[in-house]
C-alpha cells in the first residue's frame, strides 16, 4: 500500500498563510518518535513554549488512556500533539480541554472525510460504533505558566489486518471521501484553533461547549457500564455531562472511567 508522507511545507504555509490557524506558534513533524505527547512535554519547561504542534509519521510508544498502549505501521496514522498554556483558565475546568479536542475531531471527520463521526465519553472519536481515534491530555510544565499537552491518535489508512483492537476501524475501511493526512491534520487544528480561540474569547464559559459536546456525544441517553478507578462498576443510564464534563450515569457524575456502551439486555 502506498502511504504518503505528510507535506510539511503545506503545513507550515498554512500556519502563517491562514488566519485561523496563524493561532499556532510552529509545527514541526518527525520520522519517527517513542511519543508526542512525551516529546512536548519535555519542551513544556521552556515558559515561552506555547501553541505548538508536533506530529510523527510513525509513534513507537504512544499512549491512550489508562496508560494502555498505541501504535500503527508508519503513515497510516496521524500521531499529533499540541501544546498550549491556557491562561487564566481554572484549573477545575482543565478536563474540558480534551473534550474539546474531541468536538474538534468530529467535526473536521465530518466536513473533511463526509463520515458520522460521534463522541464516546470522554475522549473517543467513534464511527458508526467503532473507535476511529482516541485523544489523551496531560498537564506538563508548573508556575507561572502551566501547560497542556494534547495528543491525537487516529486511524487513516489502516487495513482490517492492522487494526489494534476488533472494535476499531480506520477511514479507509469507513468508506471517506479523503484520506489525505495533511488535510485531515489542517481540518483538525482548523477547528481546535477556532473552538478553542472562541471559548477563551468567552472568558472560559463552557455552556456552549457543553452543548456542543451533548450534540456530537453518542454516549448520552445509551446504556452503559462504567469501570471505575479503584475497581468500581457502576450501570446504568448515561444523562449528560455535568458543567466540569463529567458524564452522569443515573444522576451519578463519573470524573474518570472506562465506559462500555451496553446492547439491549447487558
Amino acid at each position: 500500500m502506498q502511504r504518503p508522507p505528510l507535506d510539511i511545507e503545506h503545513l507550515r504555509r498554512a500556519l502563517t498563510g491562514t488566519p485561523e490557524l496563524a493561532f499556532f506558534t510552529g509545527i514541526d513533524v518527525v520520522e519517527s518518535t517513542g511519543s508526542t505527547n512525551a516529546d512536548l512535554i519535555a519542551r513544556a519547561t521552556d515558559p515561552e513554549t506555547d501553541r505548538v504542534v508536533l506530529v510523527a509519521e510513525s509513534q513507537e510508544a504512544g499512549r491512550g488512556r489508562l496508560a494502555r498502549a498505541w501504535a500503527s505501521p508508519p503513515r497510516a496514522q496521524i500521531a499529533l500533539s499540541l501544546l498550549i498554556r491556557p491562561h487564566g483558565l481554572d484549573p477545575a475546568t482543565l478536563g474540558w480541554i480534551p473534550l474539546l479536542t474531541g468536538i474538534a475531531a468530529v467535526d473536521a471527520l465530518r466536513s473533511t472525510a463526509a463520515v458520522p463521526a460521534a463522541l464516546k465519553w470522554p475522549n473517543d472519536v467513534l464511527i458508526e460504533g467503532r473507535k476511529i481515534a482516541g485523544i489523551l491530555a496531560e498537564v506538563a510544565g508548573g508556575a507561572p505558566r502551566p501547560a497542556v499537552v494534547v495528543g491525537i491518535g487516529m486511524n487513516v489508512s489502516l487495513t482490517a489486518d492492522e487494526l489494534p483492537v476488533p472494535h476499531a476501524t480506520s477511514l479507509t475501511l469507513s468508506g471517506a471521501t479523503d484520506t489525505d493526512r495533511t488535510t485531515l491534520v489542517l481540518a483538525l487544528l482548523t477547528e481546535f484553533a477556532r473552538r478553542y480561540t472562541r471559548w477563551r474569547d468567552s472568558g472560559w464559559d463552557s455552556g456552549p461547549l457543553a452543548d456542543a459536546y451533548r450534540e456530537r456525544c453518542a454516549t448520552l441517553g445509551s446504556r452503559v457500564r462504567a469501570e471505575l478507578p479503584g475497581g468500581g462498576v457502576l450501570t446504568g443510564i448515561a444523562d449528560d455531562i455535568d458543567p466540569a464534563g463529567r458524564l452522569l450515569i443515573d444522576g451519578r457524575a463519573v470524573a474518570a472511567g472506562d465506559v462500555t456502551h451496553l446492547r439491549p439486555g447487558e
